[in-house]
């Protein structure tokens, strides 16, 4: 019996559900955590005291900064998920870019942007 050397259509859309499922709350975070860092939900400390504005700028500020870093982090997840995407349109999803071999479903469900296999991945460390 010969290896197989890509997923079927039907798996292919099996995985196209779970990344397109994925992709859309990434979104939904993203947006969140730039409307943190933008301060558009009004919910801040410009009607309160002036005393206790000092004291909250600080956490305000640090607040910002974890939340950009953040919003960093899921856009660099989103364009990963994106990528998954077009390479389930190319029918190359699931192959490992280092052995050529298809990546375990289990891993693939886990991780749905994954272009490599556990293996490749612990001999680049």
């Amino acid at each position: 019996m010969t290896e197989k050397t890509r997923y079927s259509d039907a798996e292919l859309e099996e995985f196209k559900a779970i990344i397109t499922e994925k992709l859309e709350k990434a979104c939904r975070d993203y947006d969140h955590l730039k409307a943190a860092v933008m301060n558009t939900d009004g919910n801040d400390d410009a009607d309160t005291a002036p005393t206790f504005k000092v004291l909250e700028e600080g956490a305000s500020t640090l607040s910002k900064e974890e939340a950009g870093q953040l919003a960093q982090r899921q856009m660099k997840f989103i364009q990963h998920l994106k990528g998954a995407l077009i390479r389930i349109e190319n029918k190359t999803y699931g192959i490992c870019r280092e052995t050529g071999k298809l990546i375990p479903k289990e891993r693939l469900k886990a991780v749905p942007h994954a272009t490599l296999s556990i293996d490749a991945k612990n001999t680049k460390k």
